[in-house]
């Protein structure tokens, strides 16, 4: 083999063995927001020596995991139509999106424990805003409640969805139902109330 396709060929596996590093912190944080490197090295069948190569420290790969989490829900909300009724675009959002919207809060979690809260705000920004533009915009149509401020409401979504993960992940919920029960809930919770 030459010397260039050496490189090329090494550089591939370096890129696999991180992507099975940031599946395996993924998998881990979600169900253990104080998964350890060794466990984490474990799932991804690498070496602790192998994953600091790629993440000098737990704080980086955490940072890394929770990034490329964030950076799948943010592609998925970006190939949603969220124009529309805002309930419709909100039923759309949960039904594509409530699993990694749950895997994020629980490596979130994991996040606050370890990186500056700054830093744990600037990566959420993004996707949160457009869940907060959502429910505001729903708010000045009059189809969610205006009682409760947007940022309760989105935290309310959040929970919501994190808390179906967990019943899914201990067998109390069927994955499949999930999605309904989520948007079955949530729009409750977001009806406009008459309180004349």
């Amino acid at each position: 083999m030459s010397q260039p396709a050496a490189k090329a060929a090494r550089r591939a596996d370096a890129q696999r063995n991180a992507e099975k590093i940031l599946d395996a912190a993924v998998a881990c944080l979600s169900r253990n927001s104080d998964a350890s490197v060794s466990e984490i090295a474990r799932a991804a069948g690498v070496g602790r020596v192998t994953l600091y190569g790629h993440f000098p420290s737990r704080e980086a790969l955490v940072e890394a995991a929770l990034t490329r989490l964030l950076a799948k829900g943010n592609a998925v909300l970006e190939g949603l139509d969220l124009a529309g009724d805002p309930r419709s675009a909100l039923r759309e959002l949960i039904e594509s999106s409530w699993l990694l919207m749950a895997q994020a809060s629980a490596v979130l979690q994991a996040a606050q424990a370890v990186l500056p809260p700054g830093r744990v705000r600037t990566l959420h920004e993004h996707p949160e805003q457009r869940v907060g533009d959502l429910v505001r915009r729903g708010q000045s149509e009059g189809v969610f409640r205006v009682d409760l401020p947007a940022g309760w409401l989105v935290s309310l979504l959040h929970h919501v969805m994190k808390g179906a993960a967990a019943d899914a992940a201990q067998g109390r919920l069927d994955q499949a139902d999930a999605p309904r029960f989520i948007v079955d809930t949530v729009l409750a919770a977001y009806m406009p109330v008459d309180r004349g």
